[in-house]
C-alpha cells in the first residue's frame, strides 16, 4: 500500500478505472459510470476533496432511490437561435453538462455564442471542469448549477436558496492552462463540509450554522450552510436561479419553499467563441499581460506568491499526473467496502 498517515496514494488512471468500475457495478451504464469517474478524479488531481470520488456513495444511494437516472438519455427539446433547451432525464451530472456543454460550443462555432441550460439534471460536481472544456476550444466557457435550499438567504436563519456554484474560465496565455474562477455562492461548498466530516476535522467559523441558528465548527452538527460575503452570496444564488431554472419554467427554489417541488438540479452550460471579438492570438497575449500584472503586485505579508484564478489546483494537478492522487484514508477505505460488497476489483494501492 502507498500511503501517508492520512492519505492513500493512487495513480489518476488507476483510480479513474476504479471509480468508472464502482459506478457501473452500483447501476450507471458504462459510459455514464466512464464521464462521472472522469469528473470526480479530475477534482481530486486537482487537489478538491470535496468534489471528488468521496461522492461516489451518495451518488449510489440516488440511483438505488431513483433520485440518480443511471441510463438517462438526455435530449435537446427546443433550441431559439444560439439559445437551446434540454431535458436532463435525471442524468448524472457529468452526463448531462457534458452534453450541454458539447451543445453549447457546436451552437458558438455556428453563432459566436451558444447557451444550453437543461432541466432535471443531478449533482454535477466541481463545474469548472465543464468551463475549462469551452476554455481549449478558444471560448470562454461559463457554467452554472441551480439545486434546493441547502443555505440561508441574507436575514433568515432558515434554508433558503442553494450553494448554487459559478464557474468561469478563459483560454491563458498559449500553453498554459486555463484561467479558471471555480466557486460556490456559500461561504464554503456542501463538500468541503463533507469532506471535514470524512476526515474528522474541524471547519472554520463562518461556514454553518446548527439546528439552533448558531455558528458551528463541528461538520457534523451542520443543520445549514452560509452565504459568501453575506447578502452578495443569497443574491448571487438567488440571481443563479432565475437564470437557471425561473427562465426554463422548472423553478426549484419556490417550490421548494412552498412545498410542492422534487429534489432537482438545473444546469447552464454557455461557450462563447472568442474569434467573435477579435485575433484569438491577440486575446492569448492580452491574457498573458494580465496575469503578468497581477503576479506582480507587491505581496502581502505571509505570501510568496499571487496565484491567478485556477493556477494553484492546475498545479496540482500537474504534480499528481506523476506522483499519484491522495485520497482520504477514510475515503479510500469506504470505497473498497464498497466494491467488495459489488464484486469490483480492488487496485492494489488502496488495500
Amino acid at each position: 500500500m502507498t500511503a501517508t498517515s492520512t492519505m492513500t496514494i493512487i495513480d489518476v488512471e488507476a483510480l479513474t478505472c476504479f471509480a468508472t468500475d464502482i459506478l457501473a457495478a452500483g447501476g450507471f451504464a458504462p459510459p455514464h459510470a466512464r464521464q462521472t469517474a472522469e469528473l470526480l478524479v479530475w477534482a481530486n488531481a486537482r487537489g478538491i476533496e470535496s468534489h471528488g470520488v468521496l461522492r461516489i456513495p451518495r451518488y449510489l444511494e440516488q440511483v438505488r432511490s431513483g433520485q440518480i437516472n443511471g441510463a438517462a438519455v438526455p435530449r435537446i427539446v427546443s433550441t431559439f437561435g444560439a439559445m437551446a433547451i434540454m431535458d436532463g432525464d435525471h442524468a448524472p451530472g457529468a452526463v448531462a453538462m457534458n452534453m450541454a456543454m458539447d451543445h453549447a460550443l457546436e451552437l458558438a462555432g455556428r453563432l459566436a455564442i451558444g447557451w444550453c441550460s437543461t432541466r432535471n439534471i443531478t449533482h454535477a460536481g466541481a463545474v469548472g471542469y465543464f468551463a475549462e472544456r469551452a476554455a481549449a476550444r478558444d471560448c470562454i466557457g461559463i457554467v452554472m448549477t441551480a439545486s434546493i435550499p441547502l443555505m440561508t438567504y441574507q436575514g433568515s436563519s432558515a434554508e433558503a436558496v442553494s450553494t448554487n456554484p459559478l464557474a468561469i474560465a478563459a483560454p491563458g496565455p498559449k500553453g498554459t492552462p486555463a484561467v479558471i474562477l471555480d466557486m460556490s455562492t456559500s461561504a464554503a461548498a456542501l463538500g468541503k463540509i463533507m469532506a471535514a466530516r470524512e476526515a474528522g476535522r474541524a471547519i472554520p467559523t463562518g461556514w454553518g450554522i446548527d439546528a439552533d441558528g448558531a455558528d458551528t465548527t463541528d461538520p457534523k452538527a451542520v443543520k445549514t450552510l452560509l452565504p459568501m460575503a453575506g447578502a452578495k452570496g443569497s443574491g448571487l444564488s438567488l440571481m443563479i436561479e432565475v437564470l437557471g431554472s425561473v427562465l426554463i419554467a422548472n423553478p426549484i427554489i419556490s417550490t421548494s419553499l412552498a412545498g410542492t417541488g422534487k429534489a432537482s438540479f438545473n444546469g447552464v452550460a454557455i461557450a462563447i467563441d472568442i474569434k467573435a471579438f477579435g485575433d484569438v492570438d491577440t486575446f492569448h497575449d492580452g491574457m498573458a499581460e494580465l496575469g503578468a500584472a497581477i503576479k506582480a503586485l507587491p505581496r502581502a505579508r505571509g505570501v510568496d506568491e499571487i496565484y491567478l484564478p485556477g493556477e494553484r489546483s492546475a498545479r496540482t494537478g500537474v504534480k499528481t499526473a506523476v506522483s499519484g492522487v491522495p485520497i482520504e484514508r477514510a475515503t479510500a477505505g469506504k470505497l473498497t467496502r464498497i466494491a467488495r460488497d459489488l464484486g469490483v476489483a480492488i487496485p492494489s494501492a488502496m488495500l
